[in-house]
C-alpha cells in the first residue's frame, strides 16, 4: 500500500471526503433508483435537504463529472440531473457500501448505545 501524505494530492483522502460528507450519497442513490429527475424532485425524494445544500451538492457532483445537468430551452426552464457514465461506474461500490451499512446497522447501533449508555 501506498503512503498517503496529507500535502500535495492524495486520491483517496480527495475523494472520500467528497463523497463522505452528508447528502452527496443521498443524491447518488438517488438518481440511480429514479433515473432523470428535476431539481424539485430530487429534494422530495430526500426529504430533508435545504434547496441551498442540493444546489452546492449538485453543483460539485457536477464539477467532478458524476453527474450531468441539463438544461431545457422552455418557459419555464427545465433542467434535469441525472448520473454520467463515471457517476454509473461508482454505483455498484455506493451499493456495496449502503449494502453492507444495512446490514451491519442494528449491531453498530447498538454498540454505540452501550458506549454512551
Amino acid at each position: 500500500m501506498e503512503n498517503f501524505h496529507h500535502t500535495g494530492g492524495c486520491p483517496i483522502r480527495d475523494v472520500l471526503s467528497k463523497l463522505g460528507d452528508k447528502w452527496t450519497m443521498l443524491v447518488l442513490v438517488t438518481l440511480k433508483a429514479n433515473g432523470t429527475m428535476r431539481f424539485c424532485d430530487i429534494q422530495k425524494t430526500i426529504g430533508d435537504i435545504s434547496q441551498r445544500m442540493l444546489t452546492v451538492t449538485l453543483r460539485s457532483l457536477e464539477t467532478d463529472g458524476l453527474v450531468v445537468r441539463e438544461v431545457y430551452a422552455e418557459i419555464p426552464p427545465r433542467v434535469e440531473y441525472s448520473l454520467t457514465e463515471t457517476g454509473l461506474s461508482l454505483m455498484p461500490h455506493v451499493e456495496s457500501l449502503v449494502g453492507w451499512a444495512l446490514e451491519h446497522m442494528d449491531d453498530i447501533l447498538r454498540r454505540r448505545h452501550v458506549q454512551i449508555g
